[in-house]
Formats: C-alpha cells, structure tokens, sequence
C-alpha cells in the first residue's frame, strides 16, 4: 500500500465523521455553481434589461454579492471544521508517530485528506449542479417573471470558476491546518484524549454581562427603528453587542446556570439528573464556540430570509399606489392633457374594461413642502375607492396620510399644521385639525392637506403652482400589462413632455422580478448557512462518540438501563441540536419586530413560515441522529 492508498483509506474509513462536512462542502459548491450558471446565462441578463436597467443591475450585483458570501463563509467553516478534525485525531497522529512516520510524513498525509475530500466535494457539487441545471433555469424563470424562459445551455465558464475557486479554497485551508500538532510530541498527542478535565466554572459578572449585552443590542436596534435613528455605527454596535452576548451566553451563563441547578439537592438526585447536568455542563462548556456559531448563523440565514420575504411581499405596490393607472401632468398643458386622457380611455373601453376614474389637483404654495387639495376632488377620489366621504367648516382641514406615514406609522401632525397655516397667511386664520385620514386615497409620499374648495380657489388666484393628476380604478388591473405597455408607447410617442404614465400592472411586473431575484439569493445563501450550523452539530457529537462509548460502558455496568440510557443521550441531543436554535431564533424574532416597524408589514406570516420550514427540518435531522447515535451505542454496550 502506497502513501496515497493509505491517505484515500484513511478518509473512507472516517466517512461517518466526514459526512456531514463532506455534503456540507459539496452543497456550498453548488449553491456556488448555481449563482455562477444563472450570472452567465447568455439570455438573464437580456431579458431583464428589456424590462427593468435595476433589476439587471441587482441581479448581477446580487449573484455576485451571494458568491462572494458563501465563498467567504465556506473558508472559514472548512477552516474551522478541518482543524477541529485534526485535533480530534490527536491519539491516531500520536501511535503514527511511535510506528515510524515522520512530521513531513504526517503533514503531506493531512494535505493529501483533505485534498481528496475538497476535490471530491466539488466534483459532487458541480455534478448534482449538472444534473439539476434545467430544473434551476426553470424555476430561476418563472422567480424572475422572464416571459421567454431560459434556455438549456451547457455552463462551462460557471464549471470552470466554481472548480478554480474552491480548488484554490481548498488548497489554502489544506496548508493553513496541516500544522496542527506540530509541536506536540508523540507522548502528548497519545494523552490528548485522556488528560482528567477540570470541572467548568462561570463567572457571575460574565453571565450577567452576557444579559446585558443582549438586552442592551435589542434596545439600541429598536432605538434605531422607532426613534429613526438611522446612524449605521448604532445599528452596528447593536448587532456587536448582541454577537458578544451571545458569546458569553454560551461560555459564562449557560454554565453558571448549570452549577445553579446542581447545587439544588432535590433536583439534582432525582433519576438521571445527576449524569445529565455534571456531563451537560463539560458538553456545553466543550462545544461553547460550536453553539455560538451554530446560534449565530442561524440568526443571520432567519433574519436574511426574512428581510427579503418582507421587501418581496406583493402587497406592497397595491399599497403603496392603489391605482390601476396614473397621469400626471402640470396645468398649462391642461389641452393636450385632455387628449392623452382621452387616448386612455379609448383603449380601455376598446379592450372592454370597465373603470372609473377622477381628476385630483395638487395646489402648492411656494413657502410648503406639503400639497393642498379640494375636499370634493378628495372626496371624489375616495368614492370611487369605496372610501366614506368628508365634510369640512370653513376654518378645518383633513390630512391625508402619505406613503411615508402610512407604513411607518409616524404622523407629523405639528409640522403639517404649521405648514397649513403658512399657506393659509395671515388671512386664513389659524386652522383646526379635524381629522386625519390614514385611508390609501392619495398616492403620494408625503402628507396632503385637504382645504374647503373656497380656499382652495383662493389659492390658486393668489399664483399658487398646481400640478393635476388621473386616477384610475380597474379591478382587472393584473390583467392590463400588454394594454400598460402599448400605452406608455404611444404616450411618450405622441405626448412627449406632456405627462407622465404609470401603471400598476408594471410597477407589480418589476417589482416581481426584483421579489424573484431577492427570493434566489437569500433562500440559497440562507440554506447553505443552515446547512454549515448542521455540520458544526454533527461533528461535534462524532468527534466525542468514542469517548461518550467508554463513559456510557462504565455506566451501563453501574446499572444505567437502555431506556435511560435512551433519556439521557435524548436530553444531551436536545441541548445541542436547539439550544443554538432557540437563540437564533430569538435573535431573529427580534429582527422580524423592527423590520415590521419600519417597512409597515406585518412579518407574522413570514416569520412563522421560516421557523416552521427550519424547525420541521432540524426536528427530522434530529431524529435521524438520535436514531444512528442510539444505535450506535446500544451495539458497543450489547458488545
């Protein structure tokens, strides 16, 4: 047997231990390859320009963001994941050592592992890739709303760039980890293993540290939302905040509070209690790092998932601009205007669409930042919404809530008041508030004063520059995207610089497109993520399995009985598996309240649909482990 069979057994007969990294590995080439295949489809980019100039440039911007995220990311899990497992093969390296093997001998044999499992983990990865390529342009095609789809195509230069990339990835880990060890003799790496452990100790400032931290991150992100204190170093001390948190959390508290339990007599010898917590606080304190970024990962994939589930809502362009169609254009061109106007209804009634529609005037003064309408053109416009209508004294005003207000739920009542009275001069009086109207009646973004017609009129005698608006209602609107298009063609073909027309039926086709494109990266990115905390648990578990076997022997010969032998491995599974989860969620839940708060939807649906995709999927993984663990021991200890 040559140096290199030995390297290639060596890693077939670990394949348990190196599964999970293994797929891991294979399943971040992929999601690599799958960014790279749609980056350089010869019809994506073609496709989306034709419709959109942003949403080509935030899908080329976004594919490569999701590379470069998921190239970074695979560095430092393979690093970290690669350098666990060589330290955990301390005692194999040790009895190597006595038999004869040199250091360079024992380096070029690490190189040579994990050389082979970086190269079979790409040619996995690009091959399911391969397989996989039609189903992916499929799907990428109706995310991104392309009416042509995308065609088959064979992807080399994306083969080419996943290949070198992780080539090189794998290369720099391998000679980054193969020094692990070097300065151990081979006595001391034979002990490693069996060197007595010193009982876990907290610190009580610590823990409270860590509950400070957290609570402190959470009341600076939403001091950052509901007091809009848009400054990136508060957001970016918040999340730092909460990150260190997290980490004396699970170095500091979880121990303390472990110690706290073992010191309660009653509980401590009831049943199993006593092995549960004196070998959970050793398995905790070990595997702290491990929870932290397992629980760390998993906040950043839930929240990420989330934020782009909240910005890709549909919803949001019906609430924010409600009508069908929209024409703007300023007074002097009131004739021809008239015309365009006319143009649209033509075609409306030519294709049998049934509308109603009403002309809004928008009065502004020269000393304001706020518009002014009519109350019967605002009440006109609110009828036919299937709004209720208003009415006014001569010294009252409505304000009609914006985009703005509306989403955010932060009303400038003071500020439009005095705006209004501004306006008003000194004639007018000073104005009382009778109402504001959070109804989505005016598509505009700031806020609009509504004024009895009288004063209205008296405005616009006095010179104030009012620009005119037609709404339109179409029930069918998601019908009208072919008829919106042939419209805007002829407008700006026959009424250059009169208008400008809009359409929902559009704005919703962008805005799709956009929700595809957000939808593609953060999912993929999210589930690699996922998958990485997956591995982190897997390993830590197999890399203590031989130890955990002669601790659960020793016990089993003191009478530990298979069903509690069943309990206790179910409560150590449990603590590794959603401990980091629960805080990941947590941190997330978090996150889900203020992006709520500052975009204006609700995130219920969305947060209850991520946790429950992730939870169902880490509760089956879960079993699965359980069941292959407990096996497991159950055939050492029957043995």
């Amino acid at each position: 047997m040559n140096f290199r069979q030995f390297a290639y057994r060596n890693v077939v007969r670990k394949k348990r231990t190196y599964a999970a990294h293994f797929l891991s590995s294979a399943f971040s080439v992929m999601a690599f390859f799958i960014y790279a295949v749609l980056l350089y489809h010869p019809d994506l980019q073609g496709q989306l320009t034709s419709s959109s100039a942003t949403a080509s440039y935030l899908a080329t911007m976004g594919l490569k963001v999701s590379q470069y995220f998921i190239f970074i990311f695979s560095f430092l899990f393979l690093l970290y994941s690669t350098g666990a497992f060589l330290k955990a093969r301390k005692k194999e390296f040790g009895i190597l050592l006595v038999l004869g093997m040199t250091e360079k001998q024992r380096m070029k044999l690490t190189f040579a592992e994990n050389m082979l499992i970086g190269l079979a983990a790409i040619g996995c990865g690009i091959g399911v890739g391969l397989l996989f390529t039609k189903l992916i342009l499929l799907a990428s095609s109706r995310l991104l709303v392309l009416e042509e789809g995308l065609r088959f195509y064979l992807p080399l230069q994306a083969v080419w760039m996943t290949a070198g990339a992780f080539a090189l990835l794998f290369l720099v880990v391998s000679i980054l980890t193969i020094r692990i060890g070097r300065q151990n003799s081979a006595l001391e790496l034979i002990k490693g293993d069996e060197k007595p452990k010193p009982e876990p100790k907290a610190s009580i400032w610590l823990s409270l540290l860590a509950i400070a931290l957290i609570a402190a991150g959470y009341g600076m992100v939403f001091y950052f939302v509901n007091k809009s204190a848009f400054f990136m170093w508060l957001l970016a001390l918040a999340i730092g905040c909460v990150v260190l948190g997290t980490y004396f959390l699970f170095t500091q508290l979880n121990v303390y509070v472990l110690r706290a339990l073992k010191r309660r007599k009653s509980l401590l010898f009831r049943g199993i209690n006593l092995m549960s917590f004196t070998d959970m606080a050793y398995r905790v304190k070990d595997n702290a790092v491990m929870f932290f970024m397992v629980a760390t990962v998993m906040a950043a994939a839930f929240s990420g998932i989330g934020a782009c589930l909240s910005i890709s809502d549909p919803g949001r362009t019906e609430k924010q601009y409600p009508y069908a169609f929209t024409y703007w254009y300023h007074s002097e061109h009131d004739g021809r205007a008239d015309e365009a106007v006319g143009r649209i209804d033509e075609e409306l009634r030519g294709e049998g669409y049934s509308f109603k529609r009403s002309k809004l005037e928008l009065v502004t003064a020269e000393n304001s930042e706020y518009s002014v309408v009519s109350l019967s053109q605002f009440n006109e416009l609110a009828g036919i919404r299937g709004f209720k209508t208003h009415e006014l004294e001569a010294d009252e005003l409505l304000i009609s809530s914006g985009i703005v207000a509306r989403f955010s739920g932060k009303f400038e009542n003071e500020s439009v008041m005095q705006a209004a009275a501004q306006v008003l001069g000194d004639n007018g009086g000073q104005p009382k508030l009778k109402e504001r109207v959070g109804d989505a009646i005016i598509a505009q973004s700031n806020d609009v004063i509504v004024l009895p017609d009288q004063l209205v009129a008296r405005l616009k005698q006095e010179g104030a520059a009012a620009a005119s608006v037609m709404y339109y209602v179409l029930p069918e609107w998601q019908e009208t995207l072919e008829l919106a298009r042939e419209l805007q063609s002829d407008l700006e073909a026959n009424f250059a610089g009169t208008g400008r027309f809009s359409a929902l039926s559009m704005d919703h086709y962008h805005e799709r497109q956009l929700n595809g494109i957000l939808l593609i990266i953060s999912v993929l990115v999210g589930v690699v993520f996922f998958t990485f905390a997956a591995s982190f648990i897997y390993f830590r578990l197999y890399a203590d399995v031989e130890r955990d076997e002669k601790q659960l022997g020793m016990t089993s010969k003191l009478g530990l009985s298979p069903k509690e032998l069943g309990r206790l491995v179910t409560r150590q599974l449990t603590v590794m598996f959603f401990l980091p989860f629960l805080l990941g969620m947590a941190h997330s839940a978090i996150a889900f309240i203020n992006m709520a708060s500052l975009t204006g939807t609700s995130m219920l649906t969305n947060g209850l649909m991520i946790y429950g995709v992730f939870f169902g999927i880490q509760v089956l993984y879960f079993l699965l482990i359980r069941w292959r663990y407990l096996s497991r021991m159950h055939r050492k200890l029957v043995a």
